[in-house]
């Protein structure tokens, strides 16, 4: 008869793992988030994680990408625990040291950067239900099998209780049971992170003033409300979120403080108190990340609220030879910004306010920087606590550091977003097939969208009135006479400048992507 007893090792330490990481997440999440084994192993990788595979990740799930990367540290865990448990086999006290020493991985790493022993409660507790799965399985595993196909021996695998061996259906059943109970508890103890983490923001005690100086009101052509069409104001909650924090840091307003310092003639610290105290403005600002593609949606427009980063910088007084400010966050993400940027007339802000409320914990708060005209990896810090003023030859960035690009100016570009992808559209009733999207080149200002079907001419679009040269704009271009069949839709924009979107192809790493963003659909 067959011995089946590897597989069954194998599948008791994969299971082992998933009780681990379910009891583990599942305390985390009534104890502290950031105690979290996964979370922990998560913010450990990103920073060795390859630009090539980052760009990919992003690239593949957008702002699903912490996700995705939990989901597959769970994998990988799995797999792991299956290979120990099959060394169990034959090496039992060898399976149990490693898989406590996997297990107490997150440990090590937590206290290594500040944690403290209670932060380890979650991992460790996760270690003994784990281990404790463990040795139940094995125990069935053993006694599941016919007594003449046992191992002898102590270290070998030896039937620990001496039955006959005939409840495979027990160690079957216990097993599914345990995997079920466990990824249960992985989803019960990140859903438990994420409503603590939004009640946390939800309660937060500040209180915004009101503008000195309003944004101007939304002008009634700004937005042509066409259904599919990108709003021209993005929700909160749709606002896209791309950084290198799996969870959002927890910044105390009250504690907050922002330092300026490095080549400047005076330090300068300002608080949140005395922030709230100054003329804040309101600004209407669209960001777009680097990564995003092209015909991407890791873009949005919302109204800030904040002060002159340019202001802040003047109190400091830069001195002469100093050409970049390095941001640094809470988390410890650090960014690149030319000075200049920082200190012209454009609205560069320490934003404390989006959309008329403050910040929201994902988006920054308490404070965050928000640069017209410039990607966010090397502009958009959020928890940001430190501006260094220094050199870019003197400092890098944390994405400098992994060969993307130093300055990060904002290229045009635009989108489809009418029809969608595949789909079958019919003329309406003047005979017309209705496309539209979006067009963006902040701080510069679209002056001009083209659009084409298949390879014909290009037309001029419409564009919706612009709320100002820092926000993206829509557009609405209308053929008729199509014919029924198969089309493709590409659109390109012309900045103020006179820079028309380039047509060539090219990653979004190291600068940002390019290319024209086209659409096929059916005409019935």
């Amino acid at each position: 008869m067959t011995d089946r007893r590897p597989l069954l090792f194998t599948l008791a330490g994969t299971v082992a793992t998933l009780v681990y990481f379910g009891a583990a997440e599942f305390i985390a999440g009534a104890f502290s988030a950031a105690s979290s084994p996964l979370l922990i192993l998560g913010q450990t990788i990103i920073p060795l994680v390859p630009t090539a595979m980052i760009k990919a990740a992003i690239s593949v799930f957008g702002t699903n990408d912490k996700l995705a990367l939990v989901i597959t540290l769970v994998i990988v865990g799995a797999v792991l625990g299956g290979v120990i448990g099959r060394i169990g086999l034959h090496r039992r006290t060898l399976s149990f040291v490693l898989l406590i020493g996997l297990g107490i991985l997150p440990v090590v790493l937590l206290l290594s950067t500040g944690g403290t022993i209670l932060d380890s409660i979650p991992a460790l507790g996760g270690v003994a239900l784990g281990c404790g799965a463990y040795m139940g399985l094995i125990r069935l595993g053993e006694g599941a099998q016919p007594p003449a196909e046992r191992s002898a021996g102590p270290d070998r695998g030896a039937d620990i209780d001496g039955r006959p061996g005939t409840d495979r259906r027990a160690f079957f059943g216990l097993a599914a049971g345990l995997t079920a109970v466990g990824v249960a508890a992985i989803a019960a103890g990140r859903s438990a992170s994420i409503l603590a983490r939004n009640a946390a923001g939800a309660v937060t005690k500040l209180v915004l003033p009101p503008p000195a100086t309003s944004a101007p009101e939304i002008p009634a052509g700004a937005d042509l409300s066409i259904d599919g069409l990108a709003p021209i104001m993005t929700p909160n909650e749709d606002f896209y979120r791309i950084d290198t924090a799996l969870i959002p840091p927890a910044v105390d307003a009250s504690s907050w403080s922002l330092r300026i310092h490095g080549m400047v003639d005076e330090e300068v610290t300002i608080t949140m108190a005395e922030l709230l105290d100054l003329p804040l403005e309101e600004h209407r600002v669209s960001l777009t990340c680097v990564s995003n593609e092209v015909g991407g949606d890791l873009v949005g427009n919302a109204t800030w609220l904040g002060y002159p980063v340019r202001e802040l910088l003047k109190r400091a007084g830069p001195t002469d030879d100093a050409d970049m400010v390095l941001s640094t966050s809470d988390d410890g993400f650090t960014a690149s910004t030319p000075l200049e940027v920082l200190t012209d007339d454009r609205a560069s802000l320490l934003a404390v306010g989006m959309n008329g409320a403050p910040l929201p914990r994902d988006h920054g708060f308490p404070a965050r920087l928000v640069v017209p005209g410039l990607y966010g990896f090397v502009s958009a810090t959020k928890w940001v606590t430190e501006l260094e003023v220094t050199r870019f030859a003197d400092k890098d960035a944390y994405w400098t550091k992994r060969g993307w690009a130093t300055h990060g100016p904002i290229l045009v570009a635009s989108r489809v977003d009418v029809p969608r992808a595949g789909v079958h559209v019919s003329p309406n009733d003047d005979g017309e097939i209705v496309t539209a999207g979006m067009a963006w080149a902040q701080h510069v200002g679209i002056a001009e969208v083209r659009v084409r079907i298949d390879t014909g001419e290009w037309h001029t679009a419409q564009l919706s009135e612009e709320l100002n040269t820092d926000t993206w704009r829509q557009w609405r271009c209308a053929f008729d006479g199509l014919e029924p069949g198969t089309h493709t839709v590409t659109v390109r924009a012309v900045d103020e400048d006179g820079n028309v979107q380039i047509s060539e192809r090219r990653p979004a790493i190291p600068g940002s992507a390019t290319g024209l963003h086209e659409r096929d659909f059916t005409v019935d």
